[in-house]
This record gives structure tokens, sequence and C-alpha cells, in this order.
């Protein structure tokens, strides 16, 4: 019986590999060459002189990431990158889980408009957005101002939203948030539809309340898509770019408002330091690779324990 489920389980093995056998080609194709260049190019003193030809090429080895290293600025960029990512990460979560509840409590119709205005704030390009929510809030034209004065908060007329800097990195977080939690909304809602209405009948009638039955029942079964959602968010925000350049004006007063894209794009283009750039750039998916996938062996474990 044994070796038949072990045969069975090799002959599922190379059907899985087959099947993602052309997947795997594409990706490797499109990541691997390109972060292999990456890599090479931070090995090297690569600027624009190297670029155009005028200039050999210079090998340093390891020395730009040991720049980097020692540079307090990047310390400093690489804390508020994480700050930053986490706040727009638990944002989404939270705003998408919590929509994607209620669109399954509600009626077809309702349910159809809040999925509507959630794929149009899905569908606006970063760029459009940016500047959307730059006029919502601008100091001497923006709705918001407007609306805060003129319920009574005196002190909100012409105020700056985009000078300090946590209230310009909770704007620029604001506008991730609205822009990225339909995909959380659209993934949960789907592990919610699919727990079989047979299973929660049955915890309704051993008396299960509502938290013991989301927490006991609907938790595992979309534990899978929770987890999708999550390490989609973590990649996605750790790496946003537009929203904080568009936002920030290039990364705000003195650079206050710098995350590591801004960050690595000043360094490579404006300081045409592109061996510089690079070191950041591979600092940051050897950053993403290890937190997502602490997250996801952490999800395996807890998983398992359940």
């Amino acid at each position: 019986m044994a070796a038949v489920r072990s045969a069975t389980v090799r002959r599922d093995g190379r059907a899985a590999l087959r099947y993602l056998l052309p997947a795997g080609i594409l990706l490797g194709a499109l990541l691997v060459y390109p972060i292999y260049q990456l890599v090479v190019i931070s090995l090297y003193d690569y600027g624009q002189p190297q670029a155009a030809g005028a200039a050999p090429l210079v090998f340093l080895g390891l020395d730009n990431y040991a720049n980097l290293l020692a540079d307090a600025q990047f310390w400093t960029v690489l804390g508020k990158t994480v700050g930053f990512a986490a706040a727009c990460v638990l944002g989404s979560l939270v705003v998408g889980t919590a929509l994607a509840v209620l669109a399954s409590r509600v009626r077809a119709l309702p349910r159809t408009l809040l999925f509507l205005a959630a794929l149009g704030a899905w569908a606006t390009p970063a760029i459009a957005g940016s500047y959307v929510w730059l006029f919502l809030f601008d100091t001497d034209f923006g709705l918001v101002n407007e609306v805060l004065s003129g319920i009574g908060f005196s002190g909100m007329a012409h105020h700056s939203w985009t000078f300090g800097t946590f209230g310009t990195f909770g704007l620029v977080a604001a506008e991730v948030i609205w822009c990225s939690f339909p995909f959380v909304m659209v993934t949960m809602y789907a592990g919610i539809s699919g727990v079989p209405k047979e299973t929660l009948e049955a915890a309704a009638l051993d008396g299960a309340s509502v938290w013991r039955t989301s927490w006991s029942v609907v938790l595992p079964a979309v534990r899978p898509l929770l987890t999708i959602a999550t390490v989609q968010s973590i990649i996605w925000d750790f790496k946003v770019f537009t929203q904080i350049y568009v936002m920030t004006n290039g990364g705000g007063i003195a650079g206050r408002n710098l995350i590591l894209n801004v960050y690595a794009y000043q360094q490579a283009f404006a300081g045409q330091e592109y061996g510089l750039g690079s070191a950041i750039g591979v600092v940051m998916t050897l950053l993403l690779l290890s937190i997502t996938g602490l997250y996801v062996r952490s999800q395996r474990r807890s998983a398992a324990w359940l």
C-alpha cells in the first residue's frame, strides 16, 4: 500500500512539473537574466561614461555594497521603507478583508456596486490616482481642507499635508491602500464564498458565535488565499515608486520622504551611479525574498499546527 502511494506521489509530482515547466521557462527568461545583469553591474564602477563607452569598466567587487551598508542615509531610508510598507500591507488587508466580509453579507445590487467602485480604484493608473489625491489634499484648493474647516476644524484651513514626514507618508499610504485593497477584497471574497454553507450551518447549530465561526471555520478555509494576498501586498508595497515620487516631488524636502525605490532611482539616474543603484536593487530583492519566505514558512507552520 505504501509503495502504491509513493508511486502515485511521484507520478503526480512529474505531472505537476510538466505543467509548470512552460511557466518556469518564461519566468526564467524574463527574470533570471535581468537579475543576473543587475548583480553584474553592482560589482563594477558603472557610471555614465561607462554606459556611453567613453571609459573602461572597473571591477570593484563588493565595494558598492560596502559603501551602501556604511551609508547612514541608506539605513534611515530602509527603516522608513519597512515602516511604510508594513502600514500599507496592514491597511490593505484590513480594508480589503472587511469589505469582502461586507460583500458576502449584502444583496446582489449593493455587492455589484461595491465591486465596481473597488475595481475602478484598482484600474486607475498610479500616476493619475496620485495627482487626484494631491488635488483633494491641496493646501489652498483641496476639498478635504475646505470640508474640515467648514465643519469646525478651523486649524485645517490651508493645512499642508505634504510638509511633515509622517503626514506625507500617511497621505501616500492612504493612496496606496486605496488602489491596493481591491485585490485583497476580491481574493478574500472568493475564499469566503467558497466556504461550504453546510459547514457554517453546522457551526451555528453547535452554538458557535460569529467570532468563533470566523476564527475556527472561515479563517482556516481562506488561509491559503490570505497568504497569497499578503505576499503580493508585501511585494507591491515594498517597491512602491510612482506614488512616492509624484506626491513628494521626488522624495520630499531634503529627502525626508525617501524609500528604497526612489533612493535607488536617485543614485542610479540622478547621480549617474548605476553600480550603486544596482546594489540597492539587489539588496531590495534579497529583502523581499527573505520577508516573503519567512511569512510563507510561518503560515505553513500555523496551518500544520491547526
